[in-house]
């Protein structure tokens, strides 16, 4: 894995980011930033799966199979975005990445790509995943005890629906 270096400022320069689709050299790279995010994150969560097994999904599933993003900045992948028909299925920042408008960019990505809609699902215990939404306009529609989950892990149903 590449170190990566942090530029001091606030917010995230466009000449200092691509927004590119993912191809399946990216796979492992995506698959690591997935980890390091999901592990600073949700550190209460239980992943349901060990890292290679992650590693073979995203190899395997996720770049081949869906619509996947990702944000390269100084030749390191940052962040990613990953849609599945109308699901925003995956969006993850490298944590020296969050709050600096990052997710703004590949949310505005997604709704551009799906300008009919979007639905994702977020675990309760993520809080600030929940107010990034809602302040991007996604409503709760559902709330679950996280049964039907592979994590076991109440979650948020939410939806997007553009404004007329």
């Amino acid at each position: 894995m590449r170190p990566l270096h942090v530029r001091s400022s606030r917010t995230v320069n466009s000449d200092d980011l691509v927004l590119r689709r993912a191809n399946d050299s990216d796979a492992i790279e995506i698959a690591d930033l997935w980890l390091r995010s999901f592990t600073a994150a949700l550190p209460t969560v239980r992943r349901a799966h060990d890292d290679d097994a992650v590693r073979n999904w995203f190899s395997l599933v996720v770049v081949r199979q869906h619509e996947t993003w990702v944000a390269v900045a100084e030749g390191a992948v940052v962040g990613l975005l990953v849609l599945d028909g109308g699901d925003l299925d995956q969006l993850y920042l490298d944590p020296s990445w969050r709050g600096r408008g990052l997710g703004d960019r590949l949310m505005d990505l997604a709704k551009r790509q799906r300008p009919n809609g979007l639905a994702l699902w977020t675990f309760q215990v993520n809080g600030a995943a929940q107010r990034f939404y809602e302040r991007h306009g996604f409503i709760a529609v559902e709330r679950t005890d996280g049964l039907r989950n592979e994590e076991h892990e109440p979650d948020v149903h939410y939806i997007w629906l553009p404004q007329e």
